[in-house]
């Protein structure tokens, strides 16, 4: 079995990157991953604005006698030039008058007969020009997932278009005579499908476009077939179940036949040790995942959204770190994602591991929010010990 930093390092090292595309600047690019760094064309602000609603002023001319207002300048208006002696009325976000040094808040001044205030430090309540950032200065460099907040940076900085990675296409299929669509009558020995749907689900959150999903019986001819057109189609492959070696085990065969060369199967990991991976001619990934509901989750969130990533590009990100709130015994030889409720308290947040932890409940894993990942080794690990962890 290879380690999981081993598989991952397989995985990573076996992903293509997918094409990239110039796209209009908008909201519907959220979670897209930029595929080249991107300059700002315009300073922020572009000039020096109000940070509250006041009175620009030149702070030497206060501190004494009332100083008149000369005129009133709001947010698009053009700043106009302060007369020597005077002040003006300023609203948030207005550009700053030519000749003013600070700005009085309105709760800090009265109007009698002109301004009257302290004086002001120089520099008071202003934003200057280029406070954020200047223009020419990188806004999102290329890997960057476009979230909302860096979606309105570029369009503050004067970005309309970006070039971003396409999304990976993925195709699931789901193995198994026995698995019925929910809402069909179930007849002995059936259950009902979750693993596509929840697959489905997962490769729409990272961000992959979902092109097929559907249930393969266990049916050596149909096997083949169903993952030749999914192969034909797709980016990566996602399947469940049918990885082992038993008579209705057919993913292996049907990958050999297709000529998809095996880069390993099997992992030094709980849930999920049977998982296989490999290449198919085409150049696209499949991924064979075990059919137990909450192995696939798993399997998916560690192995199949690292493939992802490396498609697009994406930043790796470290992950969080959190306290186990109870001892977790540690699995000799196999790294254990540990399915867990994640609370904050007052030292930080706290993982509880679920008292059932069977890779088949996948009812008691709906409740969970987190996956501990708790290395392998000899005893446990500490209730108080920090431990990474996913969130699911």
């Amino acid at each position: 079995m290879l380690s999981v930093v081993e598989a991952l390092e397989v995985i990573r090292g076996a992903s293509p990157r997918v094409r990239a595309s110039q796209q209009p600047l908008d909201w519907t690019l959220s979670g897209r991953v930029l595929a080249a760094d991107v300059f700002a064309a315009v300073s922020l602000p572009p000039f020096a604005t109000s940070a509250m609603d006041g009175f620009a002023v030149h702070a030497a001319d206060l501190g004494g006698a009332p100083v008149p207002i000369a005129f009133r300048v709001a947010a698009g208006d053009p700043p106009g030039r302060l007369p020597a002696g005077s002040s003006a009325g300023i609203a948030t976000g207005a550009p700053l008058p030519e000749g003013a040094d600070a700005v009085v808040p309105i709760e800090d001044a009265r109007e009698q007969d002109g301004l009257i205030a302290e004086r002001p430090a120089v520099g008071a309540c202003i934003r200057p020009a280029g406070g954020d950032i200047a223009a020419g200065g990188l806004v999102a460099a290329a890997g960057t997932a476009l979230s909302p907040a860096v979606l309105a940076a570029l369009a503050a900085s004067g970005c309309d278009s970006v070039t971003v990675a396409d999304r990976p296409r993925v195709a699931v299929l789901a193995t198994g005579s026995e698995l019925v669509a929910p809402g069909q009558p179930l007849e002995p020995g059936q259950i009902y499908e979750s693993n596509a749907t929840a697959l489905a689900a997962q490769a729409a959150r990272a961000g992959a476009e979902l092109i097929s999903s559907g249930v393969v019986p266990d049916d050596p001819a149909a096997t083949e077939r169903a993952f030749a057109n999914a192969i034909a189609a797709a980016d990566v492959v996602v399947s469940t179940g049918g990885v082992s070696v038993g008579p209705h085990d057919h993913v292996k065969p049907a990958m050999e036949a297709l000529g998809v060369r095996e880069l390993f199967w099997r992992v030094a990991h709980k849930p999920g040790k049977p998982l296989w991976f490999g290449a198919a001619p085409s150049g696209a990934l499949v991924f064979g995942l075990p059919g137990n509901p909450v192995s696939s989750l798993v399997c998916f969130e560690l192995f199949v959204r690292a493939a992802l990533d490396t498609m697009t590009g994406a930043r790796a990100r470290p992950l969080p770190v959190a306290r186990l709130a109870a001892p977790v015994r540690r699995l000799r030889q196999r790294d254990h994602a540990v399915r867990c409720r994640l609370e904050s308290s007052d030292d930080g947040m706290r993982l509880h591991p679920q008292d059932a932890q069977d890779s088949h409940m996948i009812a008691h894993a709906a409740s969970a929010d987190a996956l501990a990942l708790v290395a392998a080794g000899e005893g446990e690990a500490a209730a108080g010990e920090l431990v990474s962890y996913l969130v699911i």
